[in-house]
């Protein structure tokens, strides 16, 4: 089942959403979206919201995507002043009845790596998901541009604060 959304305002400007709404087996996957990346990027993030509306757990890797070379589920966590993303060893769990958010604030998210061209606004992305239980789909992610908020949330809304003065590190770890 695919239900499509409305168009959203970002910015002044006017672009079609077009974030549709997944069923695959007891899962339900709902606002699929990506940000736009600067030219030179060689990853960048996918977010959704996935519900488990089954009475036994899931789990969910990303298989494959049309805009990189590879795509993993991650985490993000800070320690000690540092900003750490790693895989989801064995995938991301989903709980019977639970939903899970993968947004810039959760720290949850789809990772795109080694970008094959820099995601532009407007356009979306495909990813193919697996669950070790539901079963394989497909999910386009529509891309908002570079900053805009999560769509469905206020301007300023639903990003990661970073405070400092640019002390701050990221490091990415690979497993």
């Amino acid at each position: 089942m695919v239900v499509f959304a409305a168009t959203a305002t970002l910015a002044g400007s006017t672009i079609a959403a077009r974030a549709a709404e997944y069923d695959v087996g007891s899962i339900h996957i709902a606002q699929p979206w990506a940000r736009a990346t600067p030219k030179s990027a060689k990853s960048a993030a996918g977010y959704m919201t996935i519900t488990n509306k089954g009475s036994t757990p899931d789990r969910v890797n990303c298989v494959s995507s049309d805009a990189s070379a590879q795509c993993q589920m991650h985490s993000m966590t800070m320690e000690g002043g540092v900003m750490k993303m790693r895989p989801v060893v064995g995938g991301l769990e989903i709980k019977p009845d639970e939903t899970v958010t993968l947004a810039p604030s959760s720290g949850l998210h789809v990772m795109l790596e080694t970008l094959k061209h820099p995601l532009e606004a407007g356009e979306t992305v495909k990813a193919t998901l697996k669950f070790d239980k539901a079963g394989t789909v497909d999910v386009e992610f529509p891309v908002v541009a570079i900053g805009a908020p999560a769509p469905g949330t206020a301007a300023g809304g639903g990003g990661m604060k970073m405070q400092g003065t640019g002390g701050g590190m990221m490091q990415m770890d690979k497993h």
